[in-house]
């Protein structure tokens, strides 16, 4: 008796993790990742936000935001296929800077994906108002549900739904482009004048330190593209599929959110119309309530879709966690639970539930403080891809970037000085965050440096 539970003991403890499956490759992992980026919402939710402080120079911040986001996504195309793990960013940099670092990037990416979904999602009611009118806290909690429930489901088949409905917010987002370019109030010399609407008769000036200090939004507009490195574990032949997925990700998610910008800077009736930010109204005033109503209620499946993919993404974040021993025995056992889809049934449910009961909560600083997440985050990819051709890895087969060095080198530089021109109060809330995550690594994962935090990647990937 004593001998049979020894050896369960020993077979538990050897026993292999438990492993995603391998059933998408790059059209169906850029449909996802594209869809996390979600454009249309991204454009008609956060966009409007950033005309309302920068005016006529919101295409000029996110086409450099834009620009910055390059040498980012060769940082993930590289380690995204040098470490294709579920746990992303946190199981790259924990092999590559240390598992503090990897804890940090961790809790930054939880950081991000946790809020961003409920607050999309409580923009849904905004868009279906001209079929019907909903409470914005309810119906963004009926978003996360729906949205939690088609998580359940197999990675292929929301592969299928998440890409339909990927192509109705690109056809809103070209519709809205066409509009504007073809109602255009003043010329393409306006994206770069540096203009938002004031009380008196002449305009504000935009400075450049404003456009600056918008760059973490601009950032976060983007960022989804690193969706692709959740995914590695589930793409076929990650060390090629992760970086086409990233790189084509990033470049037409920017195309479809900088264009629009264009159009509706140049095509908005004045500067007090385009700082308002009401979009839907002005594609109404460019065409007819009818076309209006189709672009709105796009969005609105665009929010969803949104939805989504980032229950998805969260999902496995929370299940690589599990896997890699970052909580007590109980929860980690439970996140690691795969469903009969070959889903992470509990992690969907714990990233879902929650954001249904934060669409009750008043969001409105979390932007900022996700904007010094995501500028956080993508300093630690950075750190990790200066180390990443050390020791073994070096040897490693893997798409490396160009211009290596010097690529992380100015990132790390740019990202710093973007950092430190931030809101105070948003520094100060994800740092408090930081500090608290600090203390469980200290207090907790430390101790425990054998049984805990013990970060891996899928067998298949390493040979």
């Amino acid at each position: 008796m004593t001998d049979t539970l020894q050896k369960s003991v020993v077979d538990a403890a050897t026993a292999p993790a438990p492993g995603l499956k391998r059933s998408i490759g790059v059209v169906g992992g850029t449909l996802l990742t594209l869809s996390c980026v979600t454009p249309a919402s991204t454009l008609f939710v956060i966009v409007p936000d950033l005309f309302s402080s920068l005016g006529t120079a919101t295409a000029l911040c996110i086409a450099i935001g834009s620009l910055l986001c390059i040498p980012v996504a060769f940082c993930y195309s590289e380690l995204g296929t040098l470490i294709p793990s579920a746990g992303g960013e946190y199981a790259i940099v924990s092999t590559l800077a240390g598992r503090l670092a990897g804890w940090l990037a961790f809790v930054m990416s939880l950081l991000v994906v946790l809020i961003v979904p409920p607050v999309i999602a409580m923009g849904t009611a905004d868009y279906l108002a001209p079929v019907i009118h909903l409470d914005p806290a309810w119906t963004g909690a009926g978003v996360m549900i729906a949205a939690t429930l088609a998580g359940l489901l197999d990675l292929r088949a929301n592969a299928w739904i998440t890409g339909i409905f990927l192509v109705l917010e690109v056809v809103a987002a070209g519709i809205v482009a066409v509009l504007g370019f073809t109602h255009t109030h003043r010329g393409a010399s306006s994206l770069g004048s540096l203009q938002v609407g004031g009380t008196h008769a002449h305009p504000d000036i935009v400075t450049a330190m404003m456009v600056v200090s918008g760059l973490a939004i601009a950032l976060f507009v983007t960022q989804g593209f690193s969706t692709a490195v959740y995914l590695s574990e589930e793409l076929e032949n990650p060390r090629r599929n992760v970086a086409r997925t990233v790189l084509a990700t990033l470049a037409i998610s920017s195309v479809v959110i900088l264009v629009p910008v264009a159009a509706i800077t140049m095509g908005a009736d004045d500067l007090q119309a385009l700082t308002g930010g009401d979009i839907s109204t002005m594609v109404i005033a460019w065409s007819n309530s009818a076309v209006g109503t189709f672009v709105s209620l796009c969005v609105a499946l665009a929010i969803i879709n949104a939805g989504i993919v980032m229950v998805i993404q969260n999902s496995r974040v929370l299940f690589a966690s599990a896997r890699d021993k970052a909580w007590p025995s109980p929860v980690n056992n439970s996140l690691a639970k795969l469903g009969r889809f070959g889903s992470p049934w509990v992690a969907t449910l714990v990233v879902g539930v929650p954001g249904a009961f934060l669409c009750f909560v008043n969001l409105d600083t979390l932007y900022g403080v996700t904007g010094v997440a995501v500028t956080g985050l993508y300093l630690l990819v950075a750190i990790a891809a200066l180390l990443s051709r050390r020791g073994s890895h070096g040897a490693r087969k893997a798409w490396r970037m160009p211009l290596w060095p010097a690529v992380p080198v100015l990132l790390i530089i740019v990202l710093v000085y973007i950092l430190v021109e931030q809101d105070t109060a948003y520094l100060l809330w994800t740092g408090g965050i930081t500090a608290a995550a600090t203390l469980y690594w200290a207090f907790y994962l430390r101790p425990r440096r054998d049984t805990r935090w013990l970060v891996t990647v899928p067998e298949d990937t390493r040979a």
